[in-house]
């Protein structure tokens, strides 16, 4: 009987050894696996820059003399043509598509006080933060200097510190609307009120043009600013 007892506790402590012995052989095996890579994620897809949001040609005249432009020689049937300032109407229309050394183009050589124009899209204001860009063609006599010109949508009116000079032939440049500063524009005389605005908000912009915020001589060389070709690129927000 005490052997049977003997036996029986015997074997119960060596299940029990057993037992310890692989429960510890298994955490250490698990222990020494490497742990399971975590999930990948997929890159983010590349930002896209802002998209071509409109383009003007303009369509030339068949008429002869100087020719106000107007709204019937915007060849973009989604924008609308806008005139600033006391000089207004000596924004001409002139050139031809047909001719590489005078293409179609707005020539503000006539006008007597200082003038401006804009282009509105008719169904959206645009958003030019970010990468939100300019692109057109110029070409400048005297010392005339084109600035860009926008409106917000709240209707304040406002010119940049850009700038394009006088060229001997026609020249197309680009800036981005991120590096330009702003003063307000007075619409009515077209001159620059205050100082320069620390934050503009350019997420919603009704209307975008340009001023050389000068009066000009005329025909002839002088100082007079040429606009032809114009290009935004900027995000469309709906109206």
């Amino acid at each position: 009987m005490r052997n049977m007892k003997h036996h029986t506790f015997l074997h119960v402590a060596l299940v029990a050894l057993a037992t310890t012995l692989a429960a510890t052989s298994s955490s250490t095996v698990s222990a020494q696996q490497p742990a399971a890579p975590a999930a990948t994620r997929a890159p983010a897809p590349p930002r896209e820059r802002p998209s071509l949001f409109f383009s003007e040609e303009w369509k030339e005249t068949t008429e002869t003399g100087d020719i106000t432009v107007s709204q019937q020689f915007v060849a973009n049937p989604n924008l609308e043509l806008k005139l600033y300032g006391p000089g207004a109407k000596g924004q001409m229309i002139t050139g031809s598509a047909k001719n590489p050394q005078n293409p179609t183009h707005v020539w503000n050589g006539m006008c007597a006080a200082n003038c401006a124009m804009t282009l509105r899209d008719k169904t959206n204001f645009v958003d030019l933060t970010g990468q939100a860009k300019a692109r057109w063609v110029t070409k400048v006599s005297g010392f005339q200097r084109i600035h860009p010109v926008v409106k917000l949508a709240d209707g304040t009116l406002l010119v940049g510190d850009w700038a394009d000079g006088t060229t001997n032939d026609w020249r197309e440049t680009e800036f981005y609307f991120a590096e330009v500063r702003w003063i307000k524009l007075d619409p009515a005389r077209v001159v620059t009120v205050g100082t320069v605005v620390d934050k503009v908000d350019l997420s919603k912009v009704d209307e975008f043009g340009w001023t050389d915020l000068m009066n000009a001589s005329g025909h002839g060389q002088g100082g007079w600013s040429d606009v032809g070709k114009m290009e935004l690129y900027g995000k469309p927000v709906p109206r």
